[in-house]
């Protein structure tokens, strides 16, 4: 059988990648230095030890790639493409019967390849982010002694929905606590108590009730004056914190959340549309190379300023299309999974019309 990878496949493929992971490690350094820049006398101020500071930008390296991959594909895209025309290089390929189709497969590999990357980041980006914050001992100085009327996603599927929560006194009011299970042993949980009180590393529960519910019979109630939830171990200057955010849950851990927030009549739009992003963003990485590969062959003299020029361009056209959408999924007045992949239709429709435009 012939070997369908030919020696172009593999040129192609290496000039576009070598371009892709420049600019997909130099982009997050830039950033990373330009965040340390404007915060290491923060840093400072909280005598927090060079080790952690340094580390804790090594845990923010997902964060900062997330959404520089598209951009990195886009890049590399434009910059290979815009070079094999200038040299004749795709001329000479049509000239032996590869169409322009054919000749730009390697880079889309790349861009799939680049793909599943990002998807694999955006698992590992929760995490990362939370040690982040940890090293930077975000939430110790966030200056704040109470909070009010809120959720906290905690580990193992558990939701607490506080009313009033006062770290100074180890304090809260109005708790919730609902637990998700996996069956008969470990069956589904919603806690309701009057109060908490932060005890010897847990929450002491005061007068509430305790629903169980359970996939083999029907769910009961259990009324308690004081209850002690072994799992609710989390400290009052944690909860102090925002609930995690959006890039701080894994996308199953977001989808628990969101649930969990609907039970209560929580407004979740905009968090479906961050989950939606989740996916919607890495998928960006081959339709911004559809995009991207008939675009740069519109002009073969611009060189690399025409590259530049067209690169930022369109990733900032695309980062405002996102931000556009996110407000309007997150309002309501579209279906928050769809504006999360309107800005990706919108690019995939351009890049088919400019690809039917190519010569091949």
């Amino acid at each position: 059988m012939r070997n369908p990878i030919k020696p172009l496949d593999r040129y192609v493929f290496a000039e576009f990648w070598k371009i892709f992971v420049v600019t997909a490690l130099g982009f997050p350094v830039i950033t990373i230095v330009i965040d340390l820049t404007d915060h290491l006398d923060q840093y400072l101020a909280r005598h927090l030890t060079p080790q952690n500071i340094a580390l804790s930008y090594v845990y923010w390296v997902p964060q900062s790639m997330f959404m520089v991959l598209p951009a990195a594909v886009l890049f590399a895209t434009v910059f290979a493409v815009s070079a094999f025309t200038r040299h004749s290089e795709i001329t000479a390929a049509k000239a032996s019967g590869m169409s322009f189709y054919r000749f730009i497969l390697p880079i889309m590999l790349g861009a799939a390849l680049a793909t599943g990357m990002d998807l694999v980041i955006s698992e590992l980006m929760p995490a990362a982010n939370r040690a982040h914050n940890q090293l930077l001992e975000e939430d110790k100085f966030r200056g704040l002694n109470q909070r009010y009327n809120f959720a906290f996603a905690g580990d193992l599927g558990r939701v607490y929905k506080i009313g009033v929560l006062n770290r100074a006194l180890g304090t809260a009011q109005s708790v919730q606590v609902e637990r998700r299970g996996t069956g008969a042993d470990y069956p589904s949980y919603v806690v309701a108590a009057d109060n908490a009180t932060w005890r010897n590393g847990h929450w002491d529960l005061g007068r509430g009730t305790m629903h169980l519910v359970t996939d083999s019979g029907p769910g009961f109630a259990v009324s308690f004056v004081s209850m002690r939830d072994n799992e609710f171990k989390e400290q009052p200057s944690e909860m102090m914190s925002r609930t995690h955010l959006p890039d701080e849950m894994r996308y199953e851990e977001l989808s628990r959340f969101i649930k969990a927030m609907e039970r209560s009549g929580t407004d979740v739009n905009e968090w479906k549309v961050e989950r939606a992003l989740k996916i919607a963003i890495p998928i960006t990485c081959i339709i911004i190379a559809l995009f991207g590969a008939p675009l740069a062959t519109t002009n073969q003299r611009g060189g690399a300023a025409f590259g530049i020029a067209i690169s930022l361009a369109t990733t900032v056209t695309f980062l405002m299309a996102v931000q556009v959408t996110k407000a309007v999924g997150g309002t309501g007045m579209m279906p928050p999974d769809l504006a999360a992949w309107v800005p990706n239709a919108l690019f995939a429709l351009i890049g088919i019309f400019l690809l039917g435009r190519v010569r091949t």
